[in-house]
């Protein structure tokens, strides 16, 4: 669905990829396009991986997305998120929002005002609040899986990592990974955040472009998608590759050419469901240990039963994460459910309706 509002300054598209398992869940990101064929790239991609996402964390929600065309540092707008929410509100139900890339708990308040078709909100209202603190404990919870693969045990502060992106979510995994002793490389477009953490994490800084040429045991990407490439491939040194970052890679082929070479690559919607994860136990009422639970037991669990498939079929990893999702939502698919309750459920127990 596209979404125009010239009075709010508001340009969308809102992508529904399913609706077998449940109402479709996923953030809305708000970045700068270069024109609108890339916006609907993204969009479909994205949508596409929280499908994926969605059924292999066992959960009851379909994947969807949605992309806000504007610069987030310069383009919000209360009338903006506000016109975002009357659109999600239109879907009825099918598509639920959430943060994402370039949009935070103060957006999601915006648009909580128009629909209760939105997932993390504030705490005042029931809400989760902000998601990357999941995201980044669910990665931890991924890595410590794929170490124990590779390395034969899980002690993050055995191991050398390097950090490609320091958002709201790398920020959160650096706390993380320090906090268990792990030596750290860090990267960033913003050298303000490599600053940070430099100084409160102890990280050794690396220049951008150089990241892809430390010799640590783990390469974490936590950017935007696609920066493991035919190129960038060529320049790690690692033995790992698990991080936070959406479709990490360019192709499925480089994930083969990973696989070819014994560097072990955790699937990253297995990896980063935390925060959908967290986000989805909303819809029936929400529960902060509940959900801690949920992405212990669950993301080591499946990050491991990825890779027990991967060497028993022996295919990539991605290919086997892509096949345990596959068949859940055809197992699913074949009964024909009706969608899933929504998020009407949520207003009623927040005491609001």
């Amino acid at each position: 669905m596209f979404c125009n509002n010239p009075d709010a300054g508001l340009k969308a598209i809102i992508a529904m990829h399913s609706t077998v398992l449940g109402p479709a869940v996923g953030g809305a990101r708000m970045r700068h396009y270069a024109n609108e064929a890339d916006a609907v790239r993204d969009v479909l991609r994205l949508s596409r991986t929280m499908t994926y996402k969605n059924a292999l964390a066992g959960l009851n929600i379909g994947g969807g997305k949605a992309v806000i065309l504007g610069d987030p540092k310069t383009d919000k707008t209360e009338v903006l998120f506000r016109a975002f929410g009357r659109a999600v509100d239109a879907l009825g139900g099918r598509y639920i929002t959430a943060e994402d890339v370039g949009t935070d708990v103060n957006d999601m308040e915006q648009i909580y005002l128009q629909t209760e078709f939105v997932t993390g909100v504030h705490q005042v209202h029931g809400g989760s609040g902000d998601p990357a603190p999941f995201t980044a404990y669910g990665t931890l919870q991924g890595l410590m899986a794929t170490l124990q693969r590779r390395f034969g045990h899980e002690e993050v502060g055995q191991v050398s990592i390097a950090v490609q992106g320091l958002g709201h979510i790398g920020m959160e995994l650096v706390k993380l990974l320090r906090e268990r002793g792990a030596k750290l490389f860090v990267a960033d477009l913003d050298p303000k955040l490599v600053d940070r953490a430099v100084n409160e994490y102890g990280a050794e800084a690396v220049k951008p472009d150089e990241i892809y040429d430390v010799a640590a045991d783990v390469f974490a990407p936590c950017a935007m998608e696609g920066s493991i490439d035919a190129q960038t491939l060529e320049r790690l040194k690692v033995k790992v590759v698990c991080g936070s970052a959406n479709n990490q890679l360019a192709s499925h082929a480089i994930g083969d050419e990973l696989y070819r070479r014994g560097i072990l690559y955790a699937p990253d919607y297995a990896v980063n469901a935390g925060g959908v994860m967290n986000v989805s136990l909303e819809i029936d009422g929400y529960n902060r240990e509940r959900a801690m639970r949920r992405l212990i037991r669950s993301i080591y669990y499946n990050v491991g039963k990825i890779f027990d498939l991967s060497e028993r079929e022996k295919i990539s990893p991605q290919y086997a994460a892509d096949r345990i999702a596959e068949a859940r939502l055809g197992a699913i698919g074949k009964l024909k459910l009706p969608m899933g309750r929504t998020r009407p459920r949520l207003g009623h127990l927040r005491g609001e309706h």
